[in-house]
């Protein structure tokens, strides 16, 4: 009998490893999974919002009173999924400090709109709304103004708080 239990022990205790080592192997896929799953479901609304500045570039180059197109790349981040994005915006310069920046998302449906100098005027290629060089409703169905953006200089170069809105609505609501 002292055999038998000798020969049984052994095996025992290796099956009891193996299934140890399994069951540790199991867990640390389902952590691993598990944790970034977790966060991009509920992390987003605990984790506080980013100030969104970009530097755009140096206005010095911009002319007075024209309605300029700048392109920046914008860096995003999703849960843990980082992404740059190019974004557009229009630049009016007043003076040398100070400036109008719009958002070059129509406030109706959320399209691109366009400056057309020869009217003097923004016009949404989409549903037809009109805007003045200030941003102000000519014609249309939008429901507002053009959207202005945050902006600041440092030493002649424009920075800019990148910031989306709800369309179609007459109040200005950051999405």
């Amino acid at each position: 009998m002292a055999d038998n239990l000798s020969l049984v022990e052994p095996a025992a205790s290796r099956r009891g490893f193996l299934k140890f080592i399994t069951n540790l192997m199991i867990g640390l896929v389902a952590a691993a999974t598990a944790v970034p799953l977790v966060g991009s479901i509920i992390g987003s609304s605990f984790r506080l919002k980013k100030s969104g500045w970009a530097d755009i570039g140096d206005i010095r180059s911009i002319p007075l009173g024209q309605p300029t197109s700048m392109k920046f790349p914008y860096q995003t981040e999703d849960a843990y999924v980082r992404e740059t994005v190019t974004h557009e915006i229009w630049v009016i310069k007043h003076s040398s400090s100070e400036l109008t920046v719009f958002s070059p998302i129509c406030p109706h449906l959320g399209c691109h709109y366009n400056w057309h100098p020869n009217q003097n005027e923004f016009i949404c290629p989409c549903h037809g709304s009109v805007y003045s060089v200030t941003g102000k409703v000519l014609g249309g169905p939008a429901p507002r103004p053009l959207d202005t953006l945050p902006w600041k200089l440092e030493k002649d170069r424009l920075w800019v708080e990148w910031e989306t809105f709800t369309v179609g609505i007459p109040q200005k609501i950051r999405t």
